[in-house]
């Protein structure tokens, strides 16, 4: 049974991280990765301050419990993520063989967890994520709204999601 009270208080930390990324201009997306009752890992967008296409906040939420764990292998592991992951951050999510992800706004854009695509619960692989979509939702696309809104006013181009 899924406890919404201890997913809301993970994924407040998520739109921690990704209210981080707001502040230093990037695409506000926020990730934390737990085991227990315990961060084990965390990340938030930093493509444009690294200058690095792979400096997504799953990405180096991945990274950063992997080095906790000292393991790449991450079981047991649940990641808490402001925006559904695109194909990449899916895709290593599998890889690592995190058990849970909870997603807080969809993004019918790009996702690649149920949105245009469902890497992390194709039977085809060899592991499978358990997926709960919503949590916080709003808060998430409030994040998200306020980004390209402040784009918009400074006259800058689109950006892509995530």
């Amino acid at each position: 049974m899924i406890d919404l009270h201890v997913e809301e208080r993970f994924m407040r930390q998520a739109l921690t991280e990704a209210a981080e990324s707001l502040h230093d201009g990037e695409v506000p997306v926020g990730a934390v990765i737990t085991r227990g009752d315990r961060i084990i890992g965390r990340g938030r967008n930093r493509r444009e301050g690294l200058r690095d296409p792979t400096a997504h906040a799953e990405i180096l939420a991945i990274g950063a419990a992997a080095s906790s764990l000292e393991a790449w292998r991450l079981s047991g592991c649940t990641i808490y993520v402001t925006l559904e992951p695109c194909p990449m951050c899916a895709g290593a999510i599998v890889l690592a063989r995190i058990d849970r992800l909870v997603i807080g706004a969809d993004d019918p854009k790009g996702g690649a967890c149920g949105s245009l695509l469902n890497i992390v619960e194709d039977e085809r692989l060899n592991h499978r994520v358990s997926v709960t979509r919503g949590v916080l939702a709003d808060d998430s696309s409030a994040l998200l709204r306020q980004f390209f809104e402040q784009l918009r006013d400074r006259g800058e181009g689109a950006h892509t999601v995530a």
